[in-house]
């Protein structure tokens, strides 16, 4: 007979009576499919752990989006942040439903003319352009939004051995009554910088400013913080038309809209928490309209939306190594994933499920990565099932800026897999492997003898 597993004692709160509105952490449901494909068959397949996309609620959370915005105004134009997820299939997802691209690096630059991106469907951002980028931008006609006076001033020198207008446009920051103020970019409303350089743009004769653009922050949890945002853009257009007859051609209100994760240490969960897409739609576009526009110089609206767009539809799948009780009498949990490819865990309390039948009796538990560091915790504090060395997990809403911030280290960094609207899963990145690690290094000769030790 086989002996059973020792498990010390602890007092357990009792999970009786209705539901909160909380839902009841004794009911917990496992989730055993993504998109009708087997998880079990997923990491039999790509491997543990494993990283998989959902190109249907991609393009489900897209239009979503989408019409949120061109139901209420005549003129929206969405543009894919690179930096969110850059990889070539996901990017092509959203360039098929007519995402432009925006970039702040001449290496995604590269990237989204790689992916067939007309370069005036470029959008450049970002305080570090390089002059072979800018020129390249320039060459392509994309707009390049200017960050800093010593930009301003580099691009002016260029001007002066091309000859060719630049498109571009200025970036903002200003107060929108949230705080910390997002200061370090862009040239300040408040002071008068951003018209200075408005102003210093128009009067050279040498660059079509065509554009003004703000990015307030990021998971913003305030629909009324843009619409402060959009009357000081409107406000600063109106005064480029009046007093610089220069009519500006579209107002670009950036991203920074939040996901449905819950933010460590909030009180409340996302879903109490999260304005809707249309609560940012209707406060944006009711403060333009309510401008005064004629209606055929309506300024373009361009939307830099990336993580509300790609969170949701990604999942990260993984095993249990081991359990162990700790000290304070919690049990803990050991994953074969860490906060190296999980990066979003040090901002996001991710929801977890089991991927298998499991008891539907809960304990506090922390989860923990295989890394050989104290800050490698995947969750502080969550109520799960006992989970046995083997079984596997599902990490929900990890599709944004994991796939771009992720790390080699201790491990290696895992396969992704895209699985089609027809429920056909397909790998779009391999796991790393030692040989393509080493590619980039070299050894001097005279350290090529191996040594015996």
């Amino acid at each position: 007979m086989q002996k059973l597993k020792y498990e010390r004692p602890l007092i357990k709160k009792m999970n009786a009576g209705p539901m909160s509105k909380f839902g009841n952490s004794a009911c917990m449901q496992p989730v055993t499919q993504i998109d009708g494909v087997p998880v079990k068959s997923l990491i039999a397949q790509f491997g543990s752990p494993v990283f998989v996309l959902s190109e249907k609620q991609i393009r489900r959370t897209y239009r979503t989006a989408a019409r949120a915005f061109k139901t209420r105004y005549p003129k929206v134009q969405f543009a894919w942040s690179y930096k969110t997820n850059y990889l070539n299939a996901v990017c092509q997802v959203f360039h098929q439903e007519g995402s432009w691209a925006e970039v702040v690096s001449g290496f995604e630059y590269y990237k989204a003319l790689g992916n067939g991106v007309p370069g005036n469907h470029i959008i450049f951002n970002g305080p570090n352009k390089k002059r072979e980028d800018v020129l390249l931008a320039i060459e392509n006609d994309s707009l390049i939004h200017i960050d800093h006076f010593d930009e301003l001033y580099n691009l002016l020198a260029i001007c002066n051995t091309i000859n060719k207008k630049p498109r571009v446009a200025i970036r903002v920051n200003m107060d929108i009554g949230v705080y910390p103020v997002w200061d370090r970019f862009g040239f300040n409303y408040e002071n008068g910088q951003a018209w200075n350089a408005i102003t210093k743009i128009v009067e050279s004769g040498k660059m079509q400013l065509e554009g003004l653009h703000c990015h307030i922050g990021t998971f913003m949890l305030s629909a009324s913080a843009y619409g402060i945002a959009a009357a000081k853009l409107c406000d600063l257009a109106q005064r480029c038309k009046t007093q610089l007859y220069n009519p500006i051609q579209y107002l670009d209100l950036g991203g920074g809209f939040p996901s449905a994760n819950t933010l460590k240490g909030a009180y409340l969960p996302s879903a109490d928490t999260i304005p809707s897409v249309d609560d940012f739609a209707e406060v944006i576009t009711t403060t333009i309209l309510g401008y005064d526009f004629k209606q055929d110089e309506l300024p373009l609206l361009i939307l830099e939306t990336g993580r509300a767009l790609i969170d949701d539809a990604g999942y990260l799948l993984g095993s249990v190594v081991a359990n162990k009780r700790l000290n304070d009498g919690r049990q803990g949990i050991i994953m074969d994933f860490g906060v190296n490819s999980l990066f979003t865990s040090f901002w996001y309390d991710h929801k977890i499920s089991p991927a298998q039948e499991c008891s539907q009796h809960t304990e506090n538990m922390v989860v923990y990565g295989p890394l050989c560091m104290n800050i490698d915790v995947i969750r502080e504090s969550i109520n799960l099932p006992l989970l046995n060395p083997g079984d596997h997990v599902v990490v929900h809403k990890v599709g944004a800026y994991n796939l771009t911030q992720w790390m080699q280290f201790i491990t290696m960094r895992p396969a992704v897999v895209l699985i089609d609207e027809q429920g056909q899963p397909h790998q779009i990145r391999q796991p790393e492997t030692l040989e393509y690690l080493e590619m980039m290094e070299q050894v001097p000769a005279h350290l090529q003898q191996k040594v015996q030790v």
